[in-house]
């Protein structure tokens, strides 16, 4: 079958496609136009059947119970006494490499048929497949035979999550609303990449192809921006209410998917502090799981999503492997001093996403599931304790440097009256300024005019803040937004620049 499937693509060059058609169509066809489309194109007929035969196959030697045969995955694709992956792998990868001229069902099958006989030679996977089937030999695997395929499909896996997400990022910014391409993009890693999770080599593989990155970013949902009326949330505290609609255009199912795929990665935290760092870069990992327990639609998806955040919440850094990781990779910079990445570092980021309101409202819930009762419970009790050590200060810029403000009690004019010393930072560099300033070209409007407003309020409270904000930049950004189609991001830099330019501005009516 793959030499078949090898034979098939050489012989098409890149050409045809007609049967992707079949495949992708939303509109039904009749028998005649579907039997006229499959005769021009006999080879993407060859490519569809050897794909879907080769699954069939490997579902059928994956079975548990067909596991008293000597057939076995590892014994029909690895050759030779040292075990070496057949060469023909490289057809399937040809059907994942064909770009924009790819099948998606045919890459589905591809890149999931791949998956299935590359983690037969992990060897994580093998040592569970030893324990549980004992009384059969185990074939002999080289597992450095699979290194390259695995690196080729990881890094094909992580460029359609990038390309999607780049893709529904910017049709989003234009108002566009192509969701269902990006959707069908996402769809076409999904199977892989949840077989490639059941295994640590590969998920450490996937972290440092920057994996957990475009996996958060999926998972992010969208405030909606008339979710906030700003000067009734000052009052009351309340954070902005998020939409139920994804960045990234995905189904509920895909949604809880993408969720299980970066749940498991929080099970490398405890013994690889490269992954730690992926999860702490812009906070998109507690981003991403903080959002989905607030609105998720499914009990299933609130489920994985706790478990993550109570995984990142109980992250130590003392097991194996760390002794020898160096500062650089440990620690993250903030301004002169160091924060080491562990549980305290993941429930500062968790508080600044309003983490413990969300939890507190799943606590008010009656829920039937044991493991959510119990991942709520120490959560909360977590979260609690964290939260009392922390200063508003602290909760304050914990929240800015995550670049999630939310309006509540740190964004009223007594809090800056009583901290705007605190915004010259260790440094005197006003590094928290620098980031607000930042803030205020953010896609997310709301968080784009809770910057303006913390920025005039700066200029208003800080002795000479007036000349600072107007040196680092803040006025040159925030003056475009007044003319900006949402009205309260409208107001707010209108008052920004106001308190910037008017030295008494509180006398202004």
């Amino acid at each position: 079958l793959l030499k078949l499937l090898s034979e098939a693509i050489l012989a098409s060059g890149g050409s045809g496609n007609e049967v992707a058609r079949l495949s992708s169509s939303d509109a039904p066809l009749v028998e005649d136009e579907a039997i006229e489309i499959l005769d021009r194109d006999p080879l993407g007929v060859v490519t569809h059947y050897a794909v879907t035969k080769l699954y069939e196959i490997l579902a059928k030697l994956n079975d548990p119970s067909s596991s008293s045969s000597n057939v076995s995955i590892a014994s029909v694709f690895y050759t030779g006494k040292e075990g070496i992956l057949v060469d023909h792998w490289k057809s399937l990868l040809r059907i994942l490499n064909k770009g924009g001229k790819g099948d998606s069902f045919a890459q589905t099958a591809a890149a999931t048929c791949l998956s299935i006989i590359l983690v037969v030679a992990c060897p994580s996977q093998r040592s569970k497949a030893s324990s549980n089937n004992s009384q059969h030999p185990q074939r002999v695997v080289s597992y450095s035979s699979t290194l390259e395929p695995l690196e080729a499909l990881t890094a094909w896996i992580v460029s359609q999550l990038k390309n999607s997400y780049s893709s529904s990022s910017s049709s989003s910014s234009s108002g566009g609303g192509s969701t269902s391409n990006d959707s069908t993009s996402v769809s076409l890693v999904i199977p892989a990449l949840i077989t490639l999770m059941g295994c640590t080599e590969t998920r450490v593989l996937f972290a440092s192809c920057g994996g957990v990155k475009y996996l958060s970013r999926h998972l992010r949902l969208k405030k909606s921006p008339s979710s906030v009326n700003s000067s009734s949330s000052v009052v009351s505290g309340n954070a902005p209410v998020v939409s139920a609609k994804k960045s990234g255009g995905a189904s509920v199912q895909q949604m809880y998917e993408l969720a299980f795929c970066l749940w498991t990665m929080t099970y490398e935290l405890n013994d690889s502090a490269d992954i730690r760092a992926d999860f702490a870069r812009d906070g998109a990992g507690v981003h991403a799981f903080s959002d989905l327990i607030s609105v998720a639609p499914r009990e299933k998806i609130i489920r994985v999503a706790l478990s993550a955040l109570r995984n990142l919440a109980t992250c130590s850094v003392d097991s194996y492997g760390d002794e020898s990781v160096t500062e650089d990779e440990e620690m993250k910079d903030e301004g002169s001093k160091k924060k080491k990445i562990d549980a305290t570092y993941f429930l500062n980021e968790m508080i600044a996403c309003g983490c413990l309101k969300s939890v507190q409202n799943l606590k008010e819930r009656q829920w039937k599931d044991p493991d959510i009762i119990d991942d709520i419970t120490k959560l909360y009790s977590l979260l609690v304790e964290n939260y009392h050590e922390m200063t508003r200060w602290e909760v304050y810029k914990s929240e800015v440097e995550m670049g999630n403000l939310q309006w509540g009690s740190t964004h009223t004019e007594p809090f800056f009256k009583e901290n705007a010393k605190s915004f010259e930072g260790p440094d005197g560099d006003f590094s928290l300024v620098k980031i607000l300033i930042a803030l205020v070209t953010n896609q997310d409007e709301d968080v784009a005019a809770i910057a303006c407003h913390d920025i005039g309020e700066f200029a208003r409270h800080y002795p000479n803040g007036r000349q600072i904000a107007k040196r680092l930049g803040a006025k040159d950004l925030v003056m475009p937004l007044i003319e900006h189609d949402n009205v309260e991001l409208q107001r707010h830099a209108l008052q920004c620049v106001s308190k910037i330019m008017v030295q008494n501005w509180e006398y202004v009516n």
